[in-house]
């Protein structure tokens, strides 16, 4: 094989396979990008057995071929060499050449022929939804997923479709994160869960631009996600999610209305009296048109106030200031509103139209 590239299309379509590579593995074949340069077209494919990437590349083609290079050392050559056209070579014991200008380098290659490749799925459907969304509902739910969970439902995040809307959940036992998308079609129902490592992953990859379009293809175990010139291929998680409408509630004794930024930057400030790891809440009082935060741990303590717009009971409640202040980051609107029944009961913030829902579990704490 022999091909030839300039350094900013390798090292994008290397930046981008190397998503699928892991770090771990008793499979050597799988720390590998496989490049295949055959019928005028150049793709480079990773894949850890849970999420597989395909992408192509532009460049000439003099030698059709194909190999296996060890992708964390593929990765640091092409990041460091300079700014020129780089020459890939390959002999037929599968070594390696690559050279730009009047650097050479020489690396063991692997036959292609024990890698994974990507499986086939069917494209019976396709959902088309602009990269900008996609991008922005991943990155505005998937901080509620858990982590190292025994229970791996809840490593993913439900992709739900009902007509002409895509419904995204994520929880991790104490919050949910819901999005809600409105599609151009009207699709039949489907519930699948997806890896929140693919979908992490997808959110580096894609430009996030509005005019962009990412085409999606469901099948019974996978899921696949296309943008130009890459294909990326998830497995999906197998089990029922769980029934979050019974856990969402419109009953409320409080309702609060506040600026989305001075509250954000108030709990901001709250957090510097926390350390890491500690459970310490930060205590909301809601009295008349005033909202007072306060925090007291060993570090010191701190008191602030905000105004604000509340209907029904004043309240005294209690929250994780990391959870409140994920919810409010993932927010674009100026105000939000939150709404709350009772100091032992879940805090709900969302919009009129419930395009998005964050419910936060409170905290106990003794005053």
């Amino acid at each position: 094989m022999k091909i030839i590239a300039s350094k900013s299309d390798l090292q994008t379509a290397v930046n981008i396979a190397i998503r699928a590579v892991p770090a771990h593995t008793t499979m050597p074949i799988l720390q590998c990008i496989l490049i295949q340069a055959e019928h005028s077209d150049i793709v480079l494919t990773s894949n850890d057995m849970e999420l597989g990437i395909e992408t192509h590349m532009n460049g000439t083609i003099e030698e059709p071929g194909t190999v296996a290079i060890d992708a964390k050392m593929l990765s640091e050559i092409v990041r460091k060499i300079s700014d020129e056209s780089v020459c890939i070579e390959t002999d037929e014991n599968h070594n390696v050449k690559l050279t730009c200008g009047k650097a050479c380098f020489s690396i063991g290659g692997r036959s292609g022929e024990d890698f994974s490749y990507l499986p086939n799925v069917e494209r019976d459907e396709c959902v088309t939804i602009s990269q900008f969304t996609l991008k922005q509902v991943i990155l505005q739910t998937i901080f509620s997923i858990a982590t190292n969970e025994n229970n791996q439902v809840m490593n993913g995040e439900l992709f739900e479709i009902n007509g002409d809307t895509l419904r995204v959940v994520a929880l991790d036992g104490h919050r949910i994160a819901i999005r809600r998308v409105a599609l151009k079609e009207t699709f039949e129902p489907r519930r699948v869960i997806v890896p929140g490592k693919t979908l992490l992953e997808i959110s580096r990859i894609l430009s996030g631009e509005m005019d962009e379009m990412v085409h999606v293809f469901f099948s019974k175990n996978h899921m696949v996600f296309e943008i130009p010139g890459t294909k990326i291929v998830t497995r999906l998680i197998d089990g029922e999610y769980f029934n979050v409408d019974q856990m969402i509630s419109a009953d409320y004794e409080t309702k609060v209305v506040v600026n989305r930024n001075s509250l954000l930057g108030c709990i901001d400030r709250a957090s510097l009296f926390v350390r890491e790891g500690d459970k310490k809440p930060i205590i909301f009082e809601m009295t008349d048109n005033t909202l007072s935060l306060s925090i007291d741990s060993p570090l010191g303590s701190m008191n602030e106030s905000l105004d604000i717009e509340k209907e029904g009971k004043d309240m005294v409640i209690g929250f994780n200031p990391k959870f409140m202040m994920d919810a409010l980051k993932a927010v674009d609107d100026e105000n939000v509103t939150m709404y709350l029944v009772n100091p032992k009961a879940p805090c709900f913030i969302r919009d009129e139209e419930m395009t998005y829902t964050y419910l936060i579990l409170p905290v106990n704490f003794t005053r």
